[in-house]
């Protein structure tokens, strides 16, 4: 069975004149354990298809199920509820609350999921190549260590999904192997 089946999932935005087709009927199944890379030019849909998968974005048509169970698209609380549970989300510009360090930022995720763990936290942090930066505000590190603590954040709950958006975009070539090297081998 498949972690993910979508089933001609469609995402319209706007109408008549100004109808842009974001997504248009995608069938899409991904097994548990699969790495999957999503490529395609500037504004072919791929943040809508990841906002679609994690339950940020309710489709306009289609089904999608996760491990055999359909999504409760439309419905606040039981999204919110199936994110918390099943998706980490590693965000294009980071996310990282700024008052907060990268221990903090990881911990926050814990906390919301009602599983603080602050060894967990740490040896996230550590397995990222951030040792001995847990107590550094996201203004104090580089792109490359914000994006790392990103990563640590997204796997502090122990999800069962892990979705990036352009998770390397601003980041230059050596860092960007780094950062995709660190989360393989935290997925692994």
């Amino acid at each position: 069975m498949p972690l993910i089946e979508l089933n001609k999932i469609s995402r319209y935005y706007g109408e008549g004149d100004t109808l842009v087709k974001a997504l248009d009927g995608i069938d899409l199944k991904i097994d548990q354990g699969e790495i999957v890379a999503l490529l395609g030019p500037s504004g072919s849909g791929k943040t809508t298809l990841l906002n679609t998968i994690a339950a940020l974005d309710i489709p306009t048509e289609g089904t999608y199920s996760f491990d055999g169970s359909e999504v409760p698209m439309g419905k606040v609380e039981p999204m919110t509820s199936f994110r918390r549970e099943n998706i980490g989300y590693i965000f294009q510009f980071f996310n990282l609350l700024a008052d907060l360090t990268a221990l903090e930022n990881v911990l926050l995720v814990q906390d919301l999921a009602g599983s603080r763990d602050s060894e967990k936290a740490i040896q996230l942090l550590e397995t990222v190549g951030l040792k001995g930066l847990e107590n550094r505000f996201p203004s104090q590190m580089s792109g490359g260590q914000r994006q790392r603590v990103a990563i640590a954040r997204s796997l502090a709950k122990s999800p069962r999904l892990i979705l990036g958006d352009e998770l390397t975009g601003n980041l230059d070539s050596e860092t960007s192997a780094i950062v995709m090297d660190a989360l393989i081998k935290t997925c692994r």
